[in-house]
Protein backbone atom coordinates (compact mmCIF):
# COMPACT_ATOMS: atom_id res chain seq x y z
CA UNK A 1 0.00 0.00 0.00
CA UNK A 2 1.39 3.92 -1.00
CA UNK A 3 1.95 5.44 2.20
CA UNK A 4 0.64 9.02 0.35
CA UNK A 5 -2.65 10.14 -2.26
CA UNK A 6 -1.00 10.52 -5.89
CA UNK A 7 -4.00 12.64 -7.03
CA UNK A 8 -6.78 15.02 -5.62
CA UNK A 9 -9.24 15.84 -7.96
CA UNK A 10 -11.38 19.09 -6.68
CA UNK A 11 -14.52 19.52 -8.60
CA UNK A 12 -16.40 22.36 -8.07
CA UNK A 13 -20.05 22.09 -9.56
CA UNK A 14 -22.81 24.47 -9.69
CA UNK A 15 -25.89 23.22 -11.41
CA UNK A 16 -24.14 21.24 -13.85
CA UNK A 17 -25.92 17.84 -12.40
CA UNK A 18 -25.74 16.16 -16.01
CA UNK A 19 -22.52 17.37 -16.71
CA UNK A 20 -20.93 16.78 -13.77
CA UNK A 21 -22.19 13.12 -13.71
CA UNK A 22 -20.76 12.44 -16.79
CA UNK A 23 -17.44 13.90 -15.92
CA UNK A 24 -17.29 11.83 -12.44
CA UNK A 25 -18.11 8.98 -14.75
CA UNK A 26 -15.48 9.65 -17.15
CA UNK A 27 -12.99 10.22 -13.58
CA UNK A 28 -13.70 6.71 -12.32
CA UNK A 29 -12.99 5.26 -15.91
CA UNK A 30 -9.14 6.36 -15.63
CA UNK A 31 -6.54 3.43 -16.12
CA UNK A 32 -2.91 3.18 -14.92
CA UNK A 33 -0.71 2.65 -11.45
CA UNK A 34 -1.61 5.56 -9.46
CA UNK A 35 -4.09 6.49 -6.54
CA UNK A 36 -6.64 9.25 -6.35
CA UNK A 37 -9.62 10.65 -4.47
CA UNK A 38 -12.42 12.94 -6.35
CA UNK A 39 -14.16 15.57 -3.89
CA UNK A 40 -16.88 17.28 -5.53
CA UNK A 41 -17.56 20.83 -3.79
CA UNK A 42 -21.52 21.71 -4.49
CA UNK A 43 -21.66 25.30 -4.42
CA UNK A 44 -25.41 25.42 -3.68
CA UNK A 45 -26.59 24.08 -6.73
CA UNK A 46 -30.86 24.31 -7.08
CA UNK A 47 -30.83 20.96 -9.22
CA UNK A 48 -30.47 17.95 -6.58
CA UNK A 49 -26.36 18.14 -8.13
CA UNK A 50 -25.62 17.07 -4.25
CA UNK A 51 -28.62 14.38 -3.83
CA UNK A 52 -27.24 13.17 -7.31
CA UNK A 53 -23.33 12.52 -6.51
CA UNK A 54 -24.30 11.09 -2.70
CA UNK A 55 -26.63 8.38 -4.87
CA UNK A 56 -24.36 7.44 -8.05
CA UNK A 57 -20.66 8.00 -6.61
CA UNK A 58 -20.98 7.36 -3.12
CA UNK A 59 -17.11 6.58 -3.29
CA UNK A 60 -16.77 10.49 -4.13
CA UNK A 61 -16.39 12.75 -1.27
CA UNK A 62 -18.68 15.53 -1.24
CA UNK A 63 -18.54 19.09 0.67
CA UNK A 64 -22.11 20.53 0.32
CA UNK A 65 -21.72 24.28 0.85
CA UNK A 66 -24.54 25.93 2.36
CA UNK A 67 -23.64 29.04 0.08
CA UNK A 68 -22.16 29.65 -3.29
CA UNK A 69 -19.01 31.68 -2.10
CA UNK A 70 -17.42 31.18 -5.57
CA UNK A 71 -14.98 29.22 -7.58
CA UNK A 72 -11.88 29.85 -5.49
CA UNK A 73 -13.74 29.80 -2.24
CA UNK A 74 -14.78 26.22 -3.22
CA UNK A 75 -11.63 25.22 -4.68
CA UNK A 76 -10.24 25.59 -1.48
CA UNK A 77 -12.71 23.77 0.29
CA UNK A 78 -12.18 20.71 -1.15
CA UNK A 79 -8.06 21.23 -1.09
CA UNK A 80 -8.47 21.63 2.97
CA UNK A 81 -10.41 18.99 3.55
CA UNK A 82 -7.80 16.71 2.48
CA UNK A 83 -4.93 18.22 4.10
CA UNK A 84 -3.96 21.80 1.82
CA UNK A 85 -3.26 24.73 4.19
CA UNK A 86 -4.42 28.21 3.14
CA UNK A 87 -2.21 31.19 3.11
CA UNK A 88 -5.04 33.33 4.57
CA UNK A 89 -8.68 33.23 6.53
CA UNK A 90 -11.08 32.08 4.69
CA UNK A 91 -14.14 34.48 4.00
CA UNK A 92 -16.91 32.37 4.35
CA UNK A 93 -17.74 29.76 7.26
CA UNK A 94 -16.54 26.26 5.89
CA UNK A 95 -19.34 23.75 6.28
CA UNK A 96 -18.38 20.19 8.42
CA UNK A 97 -15.65 18.26 6.96
CA UNK A 98 -14.72 14.72 8.12
CA UNK A 99 -11.17 14.27 9.90
CA UNK A 100 -8.74 12.16 8.61
CA UNK A 101 -9.41 12.58 4.46
CA UNK A 102 -5.95 13.63 3.28
CA UNK A 103 -3.56 11.02 2.10
CA UNK A 104 -3.42 7.12 2.66
CA UNK A 105 -0.77 7.47 5.10
CA UNK A 106 -1.95 11.41 6.68
CA UNK A 107 -0.01 13.13 4.53
CA UNK A 108 -1.77 15.30 1.69
CA UNK A 109 -1.71 14.26 -1.94
CA UNK A 110 1.51 14.78 -3.85
CA UNK A 111 -0.66 16.62 -6.81
CA UNK A 112 -4.01 18.08 -6.81
CA UNK A 113 -6.04 18.34 -10.21
CA UNK A 114 -8.57 21.66 -10.20
CA UNK A 115 -11.70 20.07 -12.67
CA UNK A 116 -14.45 21.37 -14.50
CA UNK A 117 -18.04 19.55 -14.20
CA UNK A 118 -18.10 20.41 -17.50
CA UNK A 119 -14.90 18.38 -18.70
CA UNK A 120 -14.62 14.87 -20.14
CA UNK A 121 -11.25 12.87 -19.43
CA UNK A 122 -10.38 9.67 -21.84
CA UNK A 123 -8.91 6.88 -19.33
CA UNK A 124 -5.28 8.08 -19.78
CA UNK A 125 -5.57 11.41 -19.01
CA UNK A 126 -4.92 11.46 -15.56
CA UNK A 127 -2.20 8.97 -15.91
CA UNK A 128 -0.46 10.67 -18.58
CA UNK A 129 -0.34 14.24 -17.00
CA UNK A 130 1.10 12.79 -13.87
CA UNK A 131 3.13 11.20 -15.70
CA UNK A 132 4.55 14.08 -17.48
CA UNK A 133 4.43 16.00 -14.10
CA UNK A 134 7.18 13.03 -13.00
CA UNK A 135 9.29 13.84 -16.07
CA UNK A 136 9.25 17.29 -15.46
CA UNK A 137 10.22 18.20 -11.48
CA UNK A 138 10.55 21.81 -12.29
CA UNK A 139 7.21 22.04 -13.35
CA UNK A 140 4.81 23.88 -10.81
CA UNK A 141 1.25 22.79 -12.59
CA UNK A 142 0.36 21.55 -16.20
CA UNK A 143 -2.43 21.13 -18.17
CA UNK A 144 -3.73 19.48 -21.15
CA UNK A 145 -5.07 20.68 -24.53
CA UNK A 146 -8.75 21.31 -24.21
CA UNK A 147 -11.03 20.93 -27.07
CA UNK A 148 -14.33 22.37 -27.23
CA UNK A 149 -17.15 20.25 -28.63
CA UNK A 150 -16.93 21.59 -32.29
CA UNK A 151 -13.03 20.24 -32.28
CA UNK A 152 -11.71 23.37 -32.23
CA UNK A 153 -8.82 24.44 -29.68
CA UNK A 154 -10.29 26.27 -26.41
CA UNK A 155 -7.69 29.29 -26.52
CA UNK A 156 -8.01 29.96 -22.45
CA UNK A 157 -5.79 26.43 -22.32
CA UNK A 158 -2.62 28.23 -22.64
CA UNK A 159 -2.23 31.78 -21.80
CA UNK A 160 0.32 34.68 -20.89
CA UNK A 161 -0.63 36.80 -18.39
CA UNK A 162 -2.48 39.97 -19.02
CA UNK A 163 0.33 42.19 -18.59
CA UNK A 164 -1.08 46.27 -19.00
CA UNK A 165 0.15 45.76 -23.07
CA UNK A 166 -1.34 42.71 -23.85
CA UNK A 167 -4.18 44.00 -21.87
CA UNK A 168 -4.54 46.92 -24.37
CA UNK A 169 -4.23 44.81 -27.29
CA UNK A 170 -6.52 42.75 -26.52
CA UNK A 171 -8.99 45.46 -25.30
CA UNK A 172 -8.66 46.82 -28.61
CA UNK A 173 -9.22 43.99 -30.94
CA UNK A 174 -5.70 43.55 -32.08
CA UNK A 175 -5.24 40.04 -30.91
CA UNK A 176 -8.30 39.07 -32.70
CA UNK A 177 -7.15 41.04 -36.23
CA UNK A 178 -3.13 39.42 -36.08
CA UNK A 179 -3.66 36.44 -34.23
CA UNK A 180 -0.15 35.18 -36.11
CA UNK A 181 1.75 38.15 -34.25
CA UNK A 182 3.55 37.18 -31.10
CA UNK A 183 3.09 40.80 -30.02
CA UNK A 184 -0.53 41.26 -30.23
CA UNK A 185 -1.58 37.32 -30.04
CA UNK A 186 0.64 36.70 -26.68
CA UNK A 187 -2.44 36.59 -24.08
CA UNK A 188 -3.83 33.32 -25.87
CA UNK A 189 -0.54 32.33 -27.37
CA UNK A 190 -2.03 32.27 -31.50
CA UNK A 191 0.99 32.24 -32.71
CA UNK A 192 2.00 29.25 -31.38
CA UNK A 193 1.45 25.46 -32.72
CA UNK A 194 -1.58 24.03 -31.00
CA UNK A 195 0.64 20.32 -31.15
CA UNK A 196 3.56 22.04 -29.84
CA UNK A 197 4.46 20.95 -25.95
CA UNK A 198 5.17 24.95 -24.69
CA UNK A 199 5.98 26.71 -21.19
CA UNK A 200 3.16 29.08 -21.07
CA UNK A 201 2.22 31.48 -17.59
CA UNK A 202 -0.35 29.85 -17.30
CA UNK A 203 -3.27 27.43 -17.64
CA UNK A 204 -6.92 27.38 -17.37
CA UNK A 205 -8.63 26.08 -13.82
CA UNK A 206 -10.73 24.02 -16.23
CA UNK A 207 -7.81 21.39 -16.04
CA UNK A 208 -5.09 22.67 -13.62
CA UNK A 209 -2.50 20.11 -11.89
CA UNK A 210 -0.50 21.66 -9.41
CA UNK A 211 2.09 19.90 -7.42
CA UNK A 212 1.88 20.01 -3.86
CA UNK A 213 5.56 21.52 -2.97
CA UNK A 214 3.86 24.05 -5.01
CA UNK A 215 0.82 24.65 -3.18
CA UNK A 216 2.75 24.30 0.27
CA UNK A 217 4.90 27.70 -1.42
CA UNK A 218 2.59 29.80 -2.65
CA UNK A 219 -0.52 29.04 -0.46
CA UNK A 220 -4.45 28.24 -2.12
CA UNK A 221 -6.68 30.41 -4.07
CA UNK A 222 -7.05 34.05 -3.36
CA UNK A 223 -10.78 34.13 -2.62
CA UNK A 224 -11.08 37.91 -3.66
CA UNK A 225 -11.56 36.04 -6.86
CA UNK A 226 -15.41 35.00 -7.37
CA UNK A 227 -15.20 33.57 -10.49
CA UNK A 228 -12.44 33.94 -13.47
CA UNK A 229 -8.93 35.00 -12.49
CA UNK A 230 -7.99 32.96 -9.76
CA UNK A 231 -6.47 30.54 -12.13
CA UNK A 232 -4.35 33.62 -13.76
CA UNK A 233 -3.84 34.80 -10.00
CA UNK A 234 -2.60 31.53 -9.02
CA UNK A 235 -0.36 30.71 -11.76
CA UNK A 236 1.44 34.00 -11.18
CA UNK A 237 1.72 33.50 -7.94
CA UNK A 238 2.95 30.30 -9.40
CA UNK A 239 5.92 31.52 -11.57
CA UNK A 240 6.37 34.22 -8.79
CA UNK A 241 8.24 31.18 -6.86
CA UNK A 242 10.22 29.86 -9.51
CA UNK A 243 7.80 26.74 -10.75
CA UNK A 244 7.74 26.37 -14.49
CA UNK A 245 3.83 26.03 -15.99
CA UNK A 246 3.57 23.72 -19.24
CA UNK A 247 0.68 23.23 -21.55
CA UNK A 248 0.77 19.51 -22.55
CA UNK A 249 -0.92 18.59 -26.21
CA UNK A 250 0.18 15.32 -25.72
CA UNK A 251 -3.27 14.93 -23.52
CA UNK A 252 -6.91 16.07 -25.24
CA UNK A 253 -9.65 17.01 -22.45
CA UNK A 254 -13.10 17.63 -24.14
CA UNK A 255 -14.25 21.11 -22.44
CA UNK A 256 -17.80 21.99 -22.49
CA UNK A 257 -17.77 25.36 -22.13
CA UNK A 258 -19.58 27.98 -19.76
CA UNK A 259 -22.00 25.17 -18.90
CA UNK A 260 -23.03 26.59 -15.41
CA UNK A 261 -22.05 30.35 -16.51
CA UNK A 262 -23.70 31.15 -20.20
CA UNK A 263 -26.86 32.43 -19.18
CA UNK A 264 -25.98 34.51 -15.71
CA UNK A 265 -25.84 37.81 -15.83
CA UNK A 266 -23.29 37.36 -12.52
CA UNK A 267 -20.85 35.52 -14.69
CA UNK A 268 -20.44 38.14 -16.98
CA UNK A 269 -20.16 40.88 -14.24
CA UNK A 270 -18.02 39.15 -12.35
CA UNK A 271 -15.65 38.10 -15.36
CA UNK A 272 -14.84 42.01 -15.80
CA UNK A 273 -14.62 42.72 -11.82
CA UNK A 274 -11.63 39.66 -12.20
CA UNK A 275 -9.82 41.97 -15.22
CA UNK A 276 -10.16 44.62 -12.39
CA UNK A 277 -8.74 42.82 -9.42
CA UNK A 278 -5.77 40.83 -11.42
CA UNK A 279 -4.61 44.35 -12.72
CA UNK A 280 -4.66 46.33 -9.65
CA UNK A 281 -2.89 43.06 -7.76
CA UNK A 282 -0.39 42.99 -9.92
CA UNK A 283 0.25 45.52 -12.31
CA UNK A 284 -1.44 48.63 -11.09
CA UNK A 285 1.67 50.11 -9.04
CA UNK A 286 4.11 49.55 -11.47
CA UNK A 287 2.19 51.30 -14.81
CA UNK A 288 2.47 54.64 -16.17
CA UNK A 289 -0.08 56.99 -15.38
CA UNK A 290 -1.68 57.50 -18.72
CA UNK A 291 -1.94 53.69 -19.04
CA UNK A 292 -3.45 52.55 -15.85
CA UNK A 293 -6.35 55.03 -16.47
CA UNK A 294 -7.04 53.67 -20.02
CA UNK A 295 -6.89 50.44 -18.42
CA UNK A 296 -9.30 51.13 -15.74
CA UNK A 297 -11.42 53.06 -18.46
CA UNK A 298 -11.44 49.86 -21.13
CA UNK A 299 -12.50 47.68 -18.20
CA UNK A 300 -15.73 49.91 -17.24
CA UNK A 301 -16.62 50.66 -20.50
CA UNK A 302 -16.60 47.26 -21.78
CA UNK A 303 -17.56 45.77 -18.18
CA UNK A 304 -21.03 48.05 -18.82
CA UNK A 305 -21.41 47.63 -22.64
CA UNK A 306 -21.52 43.87 -21.85
CA UNK A 307 -23.80 43.94 -18.93
CA UNK A 308 -25.87 46.54 -20.63
CA UNK A 309 -25.97 43.75 -23.73
CA UNK A 310 -27.33 40.73 -21.09
CA UNK A 311 -29.99 43.11 -19.75
CA UNK A 312 -31.51 44.08 -23.27
CA UNK A 313 -31.27 40.08 -23.70
CA UNK A 314 -32.88 39.30 -20.32
CA UNK A 315 -29.92 36.92 -18.93
CA UNK A 316 -31.03 35.81 -16.12
CA UNK A 317 -29.18 37.41 -12.87
CA UNK A 318 -27.66 34.20 -10.97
Amino acid sequence: MRAQLDLLVVIVNYNTRDLLRDCLASIYESRGDFSYRVCVVDNCSRDDSAAMVRREFPQAHLIASPINGGYAYANNLGLMAFGFQNASQARHPSPPIPPNLGGLGGLVPRYALLLNADTLLPPSALQNMLDFMEVHPEAGAAGPRLVREDGSLDLACRRGFPTPSAFFYRMMGLSRLFPRSPRFGRYNLTYLDPNELTEVDSVVGAFMLVRAETIGQVGLLDETFFMYGEDLDWAYRIRKAGWKIYYNPQVTVLHIKGASTKHSRRARYEFYRAMDIFYRKHYAATTPFWLHWLIIACIVLQGSLAMLGEFLKGTPRG
